[in-house]
């Protein structure tokens, strides 16, 4: 049997429980499991993808604890096992998609021939190779001697985890890299892989606001430090304008009302903006910014500079928040402090 595996990025994901609800001690396969390993698994597999959220690069932004968070939810993962012989199973066909990996320079546009060694290893040889440019619809052939290169064109993938759901998989290479792919992903990490690749981001945050409004449950400007990372402003003014309207950087929500803007400069200097916000109705916040400097460890220098907006707050959770401020801007920011 062959296999054309995919790796592309970052698409909905969804927990199916290995055994069902109606039967809490009958496994929906042909194995037996009990209601707190299913509750374990479907844990792990949250656990792991949480932890995942965030790293953009599929990464390469990863801080040293979050690095941490995801190899222990893929030990967790790997010692309670998932689809048994998963190379034998017809959920590991279909197109995978690389969310993480411990190698996240690695990943390249090479396709490789595969086939299937046991239940847990796939050989690959890679045989085609191309360019992939952002402002190009197609690929570019990239001419690779692959036959020239012998064993060297030639590798394995072992699968350590496939989850019963059919939908998360993680793989390790040849080499010692670890890799954890998708067949779906979910919306939040459809909007994180739209702005790595600046496509589609705006159909993103409209399908997240949209999901979230179903639900019923009306967002919070969640205190703690969260990282600018998109903004839908086309023509920016100066430096010190954008990093005062928030179109730069870091922002940080303070307890009874406190916002500050934090800019990292260079040599160690930052621009700091404080201010307060009031919630004026259902998700509008009056924002005063009004207490500028730019700091040098225990020195600053004030600037005169203030600005007031209202900010709405359209999407938020523990890991992203969406929201229109200064002069009607969509801004998209990650929780950062939760990442350390």
């Amino acid at each position: 049997m062959a296999l054309k595996l995919v790796n592309l990025g970052f698409h909905p994901f969804t927990l199916t429980p290995p055994c069902s609800s109606s039967k809490p001690r009958q496994c929906s396969f042909v194995f037996r499991c009990s209601q707190v390993e299913q509750i374990s698994i479907a844990e792990s597999e949250y656990s792991l993808i949480e932890a995942i959220l965030g790293t953009q690069g599929r990464g390469r932004s990863s801080s040293p604890n979050q690095l941490n968070a995801i190899e222990r939810a893929i030990q967790v993962l790997e010692r309670l096992g998932g689809v048994p012989d998963p190379t034998n199973s017809n959920l590991i066909e279909g197109r995978w998609q690389l969310v993480f990996t411990t190698r996240p320079g690695t990943a390249s546009p090479i396709q490789a021939a595969a086939s299937i060694e046991d239940g847990k290893r796939i050989l690959f040889r890679f045989d085609r190779a191309a360019f992939s440019f952002k402002f190009l619809p197609f690929k570019v052939p990239y001419p690779v001697p692959f036959k020239l290169l012998g064993d060297e064109a030639k590798g394995w993938l072992d699968t350590t985890y496939l989850s019963h759901s059919g939908n998360l998989r993680i793989s390790k290479g040849n080499k010692g890299t670890t890799f954890v792919l998708q067949k779906q992903t979910e919306p939040r990490q459809r909007l994180l892989t739209a702005i790595s690749s600046g496509k589609g981001v705006k159909e993103a945050i409209d399908e997240l606001i949209s999901l979230k409004k179903n639900t019923g449950e009306e967002p919070e400007l969640e205190e703690g430090e969260w990282q600018m990372i998109w903004n839908s402003q086309s023509v920016t003014d100066s430096w010190l304008e954008n990093a005062a309207n928030g179109l730069m950087g870091k922002q940080i929500i303070g307890k009874n009302g406190q916002i500050k803007f934090l800019v990292d400069i260079l040599l160690g200097l930052k621009f700091s903006m404080t201010g307060n916000f009031v919630k004026i109705g259902s998700k509008m916040y009056e924002v005063t910014m009004d207490d500028a400097a730019i700091i040098g460890g225990a020195f600053g220098l004030p600037l005169n500079m203030e600005n007031k907006f209202v900010l709405e707050l359209l999407f938020s959770d523990k890991k992203v928040r969406i929201s229109r401020g200064y002069n009607e801007v969509l801004f998209v920011h990650i929780r950062s402090d939760s990442l350390r």
